[in-house]
C-alpha cells in the first residue's frame, strides 16, 4: 500500500479530486498548506505598496491506494496538475505498513 501526497495549486482541486476519483480513490485527504519551493514567494502590489509573499498557498492532497494503483493516481495527479511554469507542486509517495480501520477492524487492502 502506498500514500501518495501531491502537494498542488488550490484552484486545480477540483479537477484532481475529480481525476483521482474516475481511477478509483475511495477516500481522499486535503489540507490548506503554505510553503515556497525554488521560487521563494514573489511580490505583489496592493494599493501602491509593494510587499513581499513568502509562503504561497498550496493544497495538500493525501491518498492511500494499493501497489498496483499508484502508476494510475500518479499518472491522474500529473495530467491536471503539469505545467511548464514554476510552482506547479510535488509529489510524494511513502510504502505504508499498515492501514486499520477504526470503526470496523478491517486492515490493509480491506480498510483501504
Amino acid at each position: 500500500m502506498k500514500l501518495i501526497t501531491a502537494y498542488i495549486k488550490p484552484y486545480l482541486l477540483d479537477r484532481t479530486r475529480e481525476e483521482l476519483l474516475n481511477v478509483g480513490a475511495t477516500g481522499i485527504t486535503i489540507t490548506e498548506v503554505k510553503g515556497f519551493g525554488r521560487q521563494l514567494g514573489h511580490t505583489e502590489l496592493y494599493r501602491g505598496a509593494e510587499y513581499a509573499v513568502d509562503f504561497l498557498p498550496k493544497i495538500k492532497v493525501e491518498v492511500i491506494c494499493c501497489d498496483e494503483q499508484k502508476k494510475d493516481f500518479v499518472n491522474a495527479i500529473i495530467s491536471v496538475n503539469q505545467t511548464d511554469k514554476i510552482g506547479a507542486g510535488k509529489i510524494t509517495i511513502t510504502h505504508l505498513e499498515e492501514v486499520i480501520r477504526i470503526r470496523t477492524g478491517e486492515v490493509n487492502q480491506e480498510a483501504i
